[in-house]
């Protein structure tokens, strides 16, 4: 991209609201995740993964389901 197309582009985005900015990176997001394209992981986020995969299978009664936490997070909103 042009830096000087950039450069405009920044400081007019700078100019919306938050709301507006953050409907603006929804539809991006939504973009990203529509083609189906896979995001690599690092090897830091690999050795995380497997690192819980691992402490899962060691215990998998501890911690909470998704559900539960979901609702915990939501009954404080």
């Amino acid at each position: 991209m042009d830096e000087q197309v950039n450069s405009r582009s920044k400081e007019n985005i700078k100019k919306l609201s938050v709301a507006e900015r953050i409907l603006i990176v929804e539809d991006i997001w939504d973009s990203i995740i529509s083609t189906g394209e896979e995001l690599p992981l690092t090897d830091e986020q690999k050795n995380e993964f497997y690192k819980r995969l691992e402490t899962y299978y060691k215990n998998p009664n501890e911690g909470k389901k998704w559900k539960e936490v979901k609702n915990n997070i939501q009954s404080q909103i």
